[in-house]
């Protein structure tokens, strides 16, 4: 039973409430950072079930992914960890997940029910004034991702494109240094696979320690993986931190944005594209588009180019999961065209304009509906390769219609 893409780990649900003032002390006014279950509050599961049900809540990690390429009418499938509970065999939080990922035609065959820890969770303090509240995310069971577990999924479900998320949240996923993901990454590509996985680092301030040059440990975590990628994309901070943490001599100096993103792509191929016969498609991302670079399997390569996205029109509603957004309409776009990717004869640009469509529609989509806007694929790409920009978020409705 072969799936088009599988994503691996990091299942998650994002509670957002106003009455979270708890994360503020916990992380700091407008923090953002990984937590101990044990410091998890202990609200019972009667009062997390009915904020679910009151609508304060998201499916996180895959689920700012799977749904969206699923609706493209691609087979996906999601392998997590979930916590054991009264549920139908799981906890509140792991039936929601569940339940979102199963009603949006996800392959859930995958799941692992873990016996102690209940599914990961992240509290929100959303406020209606300018600050930012507090961010906790408690991965709890995410922690515990064993790779031999998923290996059997891999071998069961033949996936074309196998995603992990993320590098840096889950404690055993992460062990040995990255290594361990590393193996397991270059494993599935010996099995076929199209391999992506993206960095997540919960920091708080990271504008701070970008203007300081600090670097940040988890991205030492990249130096194993990178090598084993196909598809990689980060945001325009994280590249600047992976750069701080990466390079012995950050040299940002007075670049201005294009020019550094452009450093930072040649900087992270020159490092971590070994020299083999595989297409890649490194990038970055930013706040009206993506820079891009790739090389083919004979090892031509060009400069990084900016993608500018054409679908900037309507009101953001909530930034949070643009980058998985993002990844969700670049791996849409590469999963078919699979044999064009890898002799090297896909529209890298075009596949990247995927990514800026998917994120826009995602990022203004209304919380209760966060997956609404995606169409299938030959819709989606008629919409790509229309000419010019649209000048509201209805006319790129109307024209998805």
């Amino acid at each position: 039973m072969a799936v088009d893409v599988l994503i691996l780990n990091t299942a998650v649900v994002d509670l957002r409430r106003p009455d979270f003032a708890f994360t503020d002390a916990l992380v700091g006014k407008g923090g953002l950072a990984k937590c101990k279950t044990q410091d998890m509050p202990a609200y019972p599961q009667d009062q997390i079930k009915q904020w679910i049900d009151g609508g304060f809540a998201t499916a996180g990690g895959p689920g700012n992914t799977a749904p969206l390429i699923a609706r493209t009418g691609l087979k996906v499938a999601v392998g997590v960890n979930l916590g054991k509970g009264d549920y139908d065999g799981l906890d509140a939080q792991g039936r929601f997940f569940h339940d979102v990922m199963t009603s949006n035609g996800i392959d859930m065959s995958a799941t692992h029910i873990h016996p102690t820890l209940p599914t990961g969770a992240t509290f929100i303090h959303s406020s209606s004034g300018g600050d930012r509240g507090g961010i906790a995310y408690f991965p709890n069971a995410n922690n515990d991702f064993n790779f031999e577990i998923f290996q059997q999924a891999v071998e069961r479900l033949k996936p074309r494109i196998v995603y992990y998320m993320y590098s840096g949240l889950s404690d055993r996923g992460d062990a040995n240094g990255g290594s361990d993901l590393a193996d397991f990454i270059r494993w599935c590509r010996q099995m076929g696979a199209v391999t992506i996985a993206d960095s997540h680092t919960l920091t708080g301030n990271p504008h701070k320690l970008i203007a300081e040059g600090k670097s940040v440990k988890e991205y030492r975590l990249l130096e194993p993986l990178l090598p084993e990628l196909d598809l990689f994309f980060t945001s325009s901070d994280e590249a600047k931190l992976i750069e701080n943490t990466l390079c012995r001599k950050p040299a940002r100096g007075d670049l201005d944005e294009h020019a550094y993103n452009v450093y930072f792509l040649e900087f992270l191929t020159r490092k971590f594209w070994p020299d083999d016969d595989r297409t890649k498609l490194f990038g970055v991302t930013v706040s009206d588009g993506a820079y891009e670079k790739h090389i083919l399997p004979d090892g031509r390569t060009d400069c990084p180019v900016k993608v500018t996205s054409r679908f900037m029109a309507g009101e953001v509603v909530d930034l949070v999961g643009a980058g998985d957004s993002f990844r969700a309409g670049l791996i849409a776009y590469v999963a078919s065209n699979l044999e064009a990717f890898r002799k090297g004869r896909m529209d890298f640009r075009e596949a990247v304009q995927a990514g800026n469509l998917f994120a826009s529609l995602y990022i203004k989509a209304p919380l209760g509906d966060r997956y609404g806007n995606i169409r299938p694929y030959p819709r989606m790409l008629q919409v790509l390769r229309t000419k010019g920009g649209f000048e509201s978020m209805e006319a790129l409705q109307q024209a998805l219609s």
